[in-house]
This record gives structure tokens, sequence and C-alpha cells, in this order.
């Protein structure tokens, strides 16, 4: 059921951005777009309590448990950026608005747009590592946590490689061809 719902909410995630967008352009109702687009979190508050009733009613912790904590994770940490993203590419291509914003392709711009990425992955990460670490003190010692702390090595792996590539834009920065005549440039748009 875990694994359903999983599906489900992801569905629903997308649903949710298409009906936000389309009243905010389509019925040029901005303020109840935003408003559905702000039902999004609810998703995954739904999966967390059907998650932590599911465990407590004796469940023994699996994949699918792990992957729910994952996915709340991951929504948390690129959620917002990739609302953001759809909602410029929609405005550009089907009603008018001005081109997304390219990131830089060279230098320290380059390493800092790679940097807040990271960031974004990171905190995804770390968000599923406090649920899955949170399952397993609720579980307790035993065999049935082996699962969870399988999703929590994937997770080290996932915050080590986001660091790699990071850190390698930054230690070997792609250098301008001589020709170029502009320096790309990226919005302050943080976290």
């Amino acid at each position: 059921m875990i694994a359903l719902l999983v599906v489900a909410c992801e569905v629903a995630f997308w649903v949710l951005l298409a009906a936000g967008l389309a009243l905010r352009y389509v019925a040029r109702k901005p303020k109840l777009g935003a408003a559905v687009l702000l039902c999004e979190p609810l998703l995954e508050v739904v999966l967390l309590v059907v998650t932590v009733i599911d465990l407590r009613n004796g469940a023994e912790p699996d994949w699918k448990h792990g992957l729910a904590a994952v996915y709340i994770g991951f929504t948390v940490g690129l959620g917002h950026h990739t609302i953001k993203w759809v909602d410029a590419r929609v405005a550009h291509r089907w009603f008018g608005g001005p081109p997304p914003v390219k990131p830089p392709k060279y230098g320290m711009a380059r390493a800092a747009h790679e940097w807040r990425t990271a960031a974004r992955w990171i905190l995804a990460a770390v968000v599923a590592l406090g649920l899955l670490q949170a399952a397993v003190w609720y579980v307790g010692p035993g065999d049935g946590i082996s699962s969870l702390q399988s999703w929590q090595q994937k997770m080290a792996v996932v915050i080590g490689i986001n660091l790699i590539i990071a850190g390698s834009y930054t230690l070997f920065p792609k250098q301008a061809p001589k020709d170029a005549d502009a320096v790309d440039r990226e919005p302050a748009d943080r976290l």
C-alpha cells in the first residue's frame, strides 16, 4: 500500500502543478493557482502519516517505508525548485513570458550554480536521512531495520556524489573560450 501511495503522491504532485499553472495562466486566477500549488505539501503530510500508521500497526519495515521517506525528502529539497522551473518554462512557451535564464557555463559562476544545485540535493538527502533515522528509532533494534539502513547508505552516496560534482566545478572550473564576448549570468535565486 505504501508503494502505491508514493506513486499516487507523485502523480498528484504533477496534477496539482498542472492545475495550479492552468489556473494561473489559462483562467487568469494567479491567487487561486498559488493556493492550489500550496496544497502540494499536504501530499507529503498524508504520506508521512500513513507510513507512521503502517509502522505503528506492526508492519515490518521494508523498502517501501524507506522509499516513502526518500520521496518526502526529495520533495522537500527539490519540489519548490521544480515548480519554479516548470512555471518559468510554461510561462515562456505558451503565455509570452520571458525566456528562462540559463545557468552560467563557465568559471566560478558555474561553480556557484553547481553548489546551489548540490545544496538542494543534499537538503533532500538529509531530510530523507532524518526521516529514515526516526523510523529506525521508532521501530527499534532488530533485523527489520536493515532496509531502512540501506536507504540511509544510498542517501549518503547522494550527498557524496553532489559534493564531488560541485567540488570539481570549484577546483577545475571550465574556462570560457577566448572568443566569448559576453559573460553568462544567472539570477540570484537561492534555495
